[in-house]
């Protein structure tokens, strides 16, 4: 089974993130949404109803909406040096639950919910900006009833606290030789993880702000596709396969 999701998800991306689900239902996949309530304190959905009716229409049409943080980035949260380390290479400040612990990251859990649930919007995931959080992130997502998770390296159910091994493909487009890289990456790992029995597909607006990872994704997506089958996070929390 395959899981394929868009990330980033708010309407200051709401072009790319149209483009990308475009995408995606011409291949029969119905993605997961990574919603930010409040894009960089800078974008409230609430102020934003056009973009919300796409969300709940896209909602109706299968998509499973995921909290993706409450801001996505880091605004006045210093990391330590632990927290440098472990963001190295992978984010530039947008890791929001990165240095939070689980009272602070119980807060922004609850505001982003409220959030989106005034939206006509019912989350059932959350998943933490550039897959960084700590463990009382995960703990206070699964005491709000929310049912999985996922990190760079698995998906997480939340309410069992068991982890299923996951490899995820990615592009970075920051800078023109991330982007080329990130499509070699793309391309060798489809040599070496394409029997994976839980393979992701990770998708991000930027990954259509340059041309060879456009192709890349697009790419990506049907060579996967010719050897899983695309599938939803609800089946990998609901499968007895995946239970303790």
């Amino acid at each position: 089974m395959l899981l394929v999701s868009i990330h980033d998800v708010t309407p200051a991306q709401a072009g790319p993130v149209s483009h990308l689900w475009a995408i995606c239902a011409e291949r029969g996949i119905t993605p997961a949404l990574l919603v930010v309530p409040n894009w960089h304190g800078r974008w409230p959905l609430e102020e934003h109803p056009l973009f919300t009716d796409w969300l709940r229409a896209r909602a109706r049409d299968g998509a499973e909406i995921v909290l993706h943080g409450e801001r996505h980035d880091e605004i006045g949260l210093p990391r330590g040096l632990g927290d440098h380390w472990r963001a190295w290479g992978k984010t530039a400040a947008e890791a929001e639950f990165l240095t939070l612990d689980g009272v602070a990251a119980g807060v922004r859990l609850e505001r982003g919910l409220r959030c989106l649930r005034q939206a006509g919007l019912e989350p059932s995931g959350f998943i933490p900006p550039a897959w960084l959080a700590r463990a009382g992130a995960y703990r206070a997502a699964a005491a709000a009833g929310l049912q999985f998770s996922e990190d760079e390296r698995s998906v997480r159910l939340l309410l069992s606290g068991r982890r299923i091994a996951s490899p995820v493909l990615r592009w970075s487009t920051r800078t023109s030789s991330r982007a080329w890289g990130s499509v070699a990456v793309a391309r060798g790992r489809s040599l070496i993880q394409s029997r994976a029995g839980l393979p992701r597909i990770a998708l991000h607006p930027n990954d259509l702000s340059h041309p060879a990872t456009t192709r890349s994704l697009t790419r990506a997506l049907d060579r996967w596709l010719a050897w899983h089958r695309p599938g939803r996070y609800a089946d990998v929390v609901t499968s007895p396969a995946r239970q303790p």
